[in-house]
C-alpha cells in the first residue's frame, strides 16, 4: 500500500521535517520535444500528470513488485518529480529503460520509477532539464466538470517542465486521498484528467474547498511554500 502522509504531514510541505534525513529519492520523467513537432504544452501536462498515476497503479510499483521498494522509499520522503527533455537517440536511449511511456494527443513522456537523488541512470543524468518551453497552438477547450482537473495557480508562472511537475504532484495527492473504488474507476478510465489555469476570480474558492492542494518546496522557479496546483476530483469536491 501507498504510504500516505498524516494531515499536515504533507511530503511537499517548505520546511523541513525528520524525513529530509533520510535518502531521498527522485520521480524522473522525460518528456520527448522533437525540434521539428514540439508537442502543445497542456497536452504535455495532461500527459505528465497521467504518467505519475500510470506509475502509481502498476502493479510493478506495488506489494512485492519490482518497483515497489522505490517507490516507497520515494513516498517515505518528498515526492520530487524532475522533468528532463529528450529527442532522436537520446529518447530511444530513454525508452530502453525501465519505465511506461504515455502518449497524448502530441505529446510523449516516459516515467521511471523512482531514483536516489544522486544516483540518476547515465543515460537519463545527462539530459537537460531547460529547454522545456512549449506553447499552445491555441487555447485548450473548457474542462470537462464531470472529469478531474488540475487547476493552475493563476498568478504563477512556470515553465513547462516545472508545471508538467506539479500537474504530476496534483495527480499524486488526488490519488492518495481517493478511496479504492474511486482508484479503480479512475484507473479504469485510463486516468482521464484535464490541466487547466484557473481563472484568477476563481482561486480563492479553489484554495478553501478541502480539496487536495500543492505548496512547493521551493527547489526550484518558485518561492517555497507557494501553493501551484488545487486537485479538482469529482469524487473530493
Amino acid at each position: 500500500m501507498s504510504h500516505v502522509p498524516a494531515p499536515g504531514d504533507s511530503p511537499l510541505r517548505s520546511e523541513r521535517t525528520p524525513r529530509d534525513e533520510a535518502p531521498q529519492f527522485v520521480l524522473p520523467l522525460v518528456v520527448r520535444i522533437e525540434r521539428s513537432a514540439p508537442p502543445a504544452r497542456t497536452d504535455a501536462l495532461e500527459t505528465a500528470a497521467r504518467a505519475v498515476l500510470l506509475l502509481l497503479g502498476d502493479e510493478r510499483a506495488r506489494g512485492a513488485g519490482e518497483w515497489a521498494e522505490a517507490v516507497r522509499n520515494w513516498e517515505d520522503a518528498r515526492i520530487r518529480k524532475v522533468v528532463r527533455r529528450a529527442r532522436g537517440a537520446e529518447w530511444r536511449r530513454a525508452e530502453a529503460l525501465p519505465g511506461i511511456t504515455v502518449t497524448g494527443k502530441s505529446a510523449e513522456v516516459r516515467v521511471f520509477p523512482p531514483v536516489p537523488l544522486d544516483g540518476w541512470p547515465k543515460d537519463l543524468a545527462k539530459l537537460q532539464v531547460s529547454g522545456t518551453e512549449l506553447d499552445d497552438p491555441e487555447p485548450p477547450a473548457a474542462a470537462d466538470p464531470a472529469l478531474p482537473v488540475l487547476w493552475l495557480n493563476p498568478g504563477l508562472e512556470m515553465s513547462a517542465g516545472k508545471a508538467m511537475a506539479q500537474a504530476g504532484h496534483g495527480a499524486q495527492l488526488a490519488w492518495w486521498a481517493l478511496p479504492g473504488a474511486e482508484r479503480t474507476a479512475w484507473r479504469d478510465a485510463g486516468f482521464a484528467l484535464s490541466v487547466r489555469t484557473a481563472a484568477p476570480a476563481d482561486w480563492h474558492r479553489l484554495t478553501t474547498a478541502g480539496l487536495p492542494l500543492v505548496r512547493d518546496a521551493g527547489f526550484t522557479e518558485i518561492a517555497p511554500g507557494s501553493c501551484t496546483v488545487v486537485a479538482d476530483h469529482p469524487a473530493l469536491r
